[in-house]
């Protein structure tokens, strides 16, 4: 260690991660902390310039310039620390200056050459190489940041009033779902995650699905129907599955008692004998519903009708918010217009996984068989991935790509009494048919079998 007590690149670990860590900013838990900066200072070792360039960054507070400090971009852009993953540039901006930072906040400053968006092989984790944007449609004004009250109670709101984002979202808080919110946008902009693009005209619309997107994988001749919509009551199925059909982009999905067809999908005029009092009181705050609207080949985005909020599953979405697939539930307010699902994101899931889990089970054969492989042979599967679970990817957990789930009026997670959707009283599953086309493609070209277990 220096006179000066700041290390340099040429100390022990040991010493840097201690330097380091009295600079954190105490978003996180201590031992999150340790373990994250530990991984970084033993990735950077051998590369000392770069190491050094964190050093003066962290222990300055930005005040001298900086390099770029690069880690390896790994296959679904996320970096895995202590079991929780996230996206590495963001790990450390909170980890180092904001605690409460959210993922769409962070634009990187021009003279970085590795930033996260650009797309690298190497990603640029400098804290001061990025610049904090205030999310559109997040008014910040009135806002206080409080950490949660410890111990296992709970603060159950009225979820038939509106109420206002209270806090940014917690990208890392841990393994337990998370309620993210997405207010309404009061701002336009075609970059800007939560603003409505235009719409697509009927006529652009018919002419983008003719042709396909995808190298290789022809649009299907007669695509009738883009979606199909199933109503569910806690956990039992009421009603048919209503198919939207392809002539019908927008679809509405509300709780009026007209009849359904087209382009309108009509909840109040569905019967269940089983219906309790309170189902039947969360359907009268339904109302207008939603709209779904199906862009290009196969997005999907949703604009809140009612007057109540309606929770979000979306994959896409915690990828957004920087979260684990499944880790969160997203709270879409009333006039909020929001991206739930990206087609072209969804079929690189599907690649990737598909592959992993083929690699994984070729792997585990050769592992029973006695033959076992070397540590680079299993395709891109994180050290932390153990190859049972990697060969445990079935034919399921891939469809479940193409599927949202989206509950009305009440939501599911810690911070409301239900802990999964399928005991709220009133929510939908939405099957893309687009989506599921290239999942069949994608399964013959690379069949995976359904799991089985070792003897």
């Amino acid at each position: 260690m220096s006179i000066t007590n700041t290390p340099t690149s040429n100390d022990a670990c040991l010493s840097i991660v201690h330097s380091l860590m009295c600079h954190r900013q105490g978003g996180e838990s201590e031992s999150f902390s340790k373990r994250a900066i530990e991984s970084l200072v033993k990735k950077l070792k051998e590369k000392k310039d770069e190491l050094d360039s964190l050093i003066t960054a962290i222990t300055t507070n930005g005040a001298h310039p900086s390099k770029c400090v690069t880690i390896q971009r790994t296959l679904d852009g996320r970096l895995q620390v202590a079991g929780r993953k996230g996206f590495p540039h963001v790990i450390y901006a909170r980890l180092w200056r904001w605690p409460d930072l959210h993922k769409n906040e962070l634009k990187h400053v021009k003279y970085c050459q590795f930033a996260f968006d650009l797309k690298c092989d190497s990603v640029c984790v400098n804290p001061y190489h990025y610049e904090r944007v205030v999310s559109p449609g997040i008014d910040l004004s009135g806002l206080t940041i409080t950490n949660p009250t410890p111990g296992p109670s709970l603060i159950v709101k009225d979820e038939y009033e509106y109420e206002g984002p209270s806090s940014l979202p917690n990208i890392e808080g841990g393994h337990s779902i998370q309620t993210i919110q997405h207010p309404p946008s009061s701002r336009a902009g075609p970059s800007e995650p939560f603003s409505s693009p235009p719409l697509l005209p009927a006529s652009d619309a018919n002419t983008s699905a003719s042709t396909s997107a995808f190298p290789g994988i022809a649009v299907g001749s007669t695509p009738d129907y883009w979606c199909s919509i199933a109503y569910f009551e806690m956990d039992v199925q009421v009603g048919e599955t209503f198919k939207v059909p392809s002539t019908c982009p927008l679809v509405t999905v509300d709780g009026y008692v007209d009849p359904s067809g087209g382009d309108r999908f009509c909840l109040g005029q569905l019967s269940n004998v089983h219906r309790t009092e309170a189902i039947e009181r969360a359907r009268l705050h339904i109302g207008k519903g939603v709209q779904l609207e199906c862009k290009g080949e196969g997005d999907l985005w949703v604009r809140c009708l009612s007057d109540h909020a309606v929770f979000v599953q979306s994959y896409y979405l915690d990828r957004e918010a920087g979260r684990a697939p499944g880790d969160a539930v997203h709270k879409i307010y009333p006039s909020a217009y929001i991206k739930v699902f990206d087609l072209r994101q969804c079929h690189r899931q599907m690649q990737q996984q598909a592959a992993t889990a083929q690699a994984a089970a070729a792997a585990q054969a050769a592992a029973v068989a006695g033959n076992i492989p070397g540590p680079g042979s299993v395709g891109g599967i994180a050290p932390a991935i153990s190859l049972s679970a990697a060969a445990g990817i079935g034919v399921d957990d891939l469809r479940r790509l193409c599927i949202l789930r989206m509950s009305f009026v009440k939501g599911w997670g810690p911070d409301y009494p239900r802990q999964s959707i399928k005991e709220t009283p009133c929510w939908i599953e939405i099957h893309l048919h687009r989506a599921l086309q290239l999942l069949d493609e994608v399964l013959h070209t690379m069949p995976i079998a359904d799991p089985q277990p070792l003897d």
